[in-house]
């Protein structure tokens, strides 16, 4: 399916001398963004959990709230994924998961998201009987007044767990169609190691065919060709991390050369050790190359921060991103979004005009 991509936008697009770094705090603050990257359950903050743990009879692992934030220590992907999971196990009726949509929904207001697109995991819900329709009808309940109490666009974009077969992610997708009207796309997370995008070529060719928009998740711990493979052969429209592309001068080439979005991560980057450091980050080097470069939170419950959170990061640890730079990662937001293009001109307005007038 074709994006709704603008025409490219090079960074020297649009200049703002009468701003200078001493006016990021704010700007970072006010700008509108759009966030792509966002994993719904990795929004389940410990209190959220204890109370439906509570609500719905599920023991925990961890006596309290603090002992459960403090399991928050993370070695690598999969590490984080073992409490991940075990974090969703509360989640069992609409109501639950219409609870924690919510909750990411507010948070995204006081951060200026005016757009998000929001990954759901339905076969870690599935696989402990919970019913599709309980796991996208709270979902799509809470977008749908997301727009009413906070003034914001939302889309679901349905994952596919990767350490799992694809003839599971088939079933998933079969059991999710009676919902097909909630859904604007599908995705691809969970481990990557050992489970190379070309594992899921046949669901994602069924996606395509009912017009399903495709992301995938490549080139977080995973090598290039993992980037390549999903672009290739899943055909995606953009690519969730992508940071290790830079081990592949070729690829960081073309995807400047054909403004492939990337949704970068930089406080889970750094949570899980892909960087040791946020001064490591490879953004702005991607960014000043010409890569269609889009901050998010990933899973911010776990990883200490919204989107907001991560904008401050980025900015504080990387010195050669400038108030330029600001506007062109809100700007990249929208242009990588699947809205239309009306919506994105609008929104892009709007950016225009909160810098004009800082």
């Amino acid at each position: 399916m074709p994006t709704h991509r603008s025409p490219p936008t090079t960074i020297a697009a649009m200049q703002f001398p009468h701003l200078t770094r001493a006016h990021l705090p704010a700007l970072l603050a006010r700008m509108p963004k759009a966030e792509l990257h966002i994993h719904i359950e990795g929004s389940l903050e410990p209190e959220l959990i204890f109370e439906l743990a509570r609500k719905n009879g599920v023991a925990l692992a961890y006596p309290s709230v603090e002992a459960l934030r403090a399991a928050y220590a993370f070695t690598d992907l999969q590490s984080f994924l073992d409490l991940y999971y075990a974090g969703a196990s509360v989640l069992i009726d609409e109501s639950d998961f219409y609870a924690m949509a919510m909750a990411y929904f507010a948070r995204a207001h006081a951060d200026r998201v005016v757009h998000a697109e929001l990954f759901f995991d339905p076969q870690t819900h599935t696989e402990r009987g919970v019913p599709m329709g309980a796991v996208i009808g709270g979902l799509a309940r809470a977008c749908a007044d997301a727009h009413t109490q906070f003034g914001i666009s939302a889309s679901l974009i349905l994952c596919f767990l990767r350490h799992m077969s694809e003839a599971s992610a088939i079933e998933t997708l079969q059991a999710a169609l009676p919902y097909r009207q909630h859904f604007i796309g599908v995705g691809l997370d969970s481990g990557e190691r050992g489970n190379p995008p070309e594992k899921f070529a046949t669901v994602f060719a069924q996606c395509r065919a009912l017009g399903l928009h495709g992301v995938a998740h490549a080139g977080e711990e995973g090598p290039p060709a993992y980037i390549t493979s999903a672009l290739d052969v899943l055909q995606v429209e953009r690519i969730d991390h992508g940071v290790r592309c830079s081990e592949d001068p070729a690829l960081v080439a073309r995807l400047a050369a054909s403004r492939m979005p990337l949704t970068v991560c930089p406080l889970s980057n750094t949570k899980l050790c892909v960087f040791g450091t946020m001064a490591e980050h490879n953004l702005a080097t991607l960014l000043h190359a010409g890569l269609c470069i889009t901050l998010n939170s990933d899973d911010p419950a776990y990883f200490g921060g919204y989107l907001l959170a991560n904008f401050e990061a980025a900015f504080a640890a990387l010195p050669t991103l400038t108030v330029q730079d600001a506007w062109q990662l809100a700007r990249n937001s929208f242009e990588a979004s699947f809205a239309s293009t009306a919506q994105k001109a609008a929104w892009m307005a709007e950016l225009d005009a909160v810098f004009a007038s800082t």
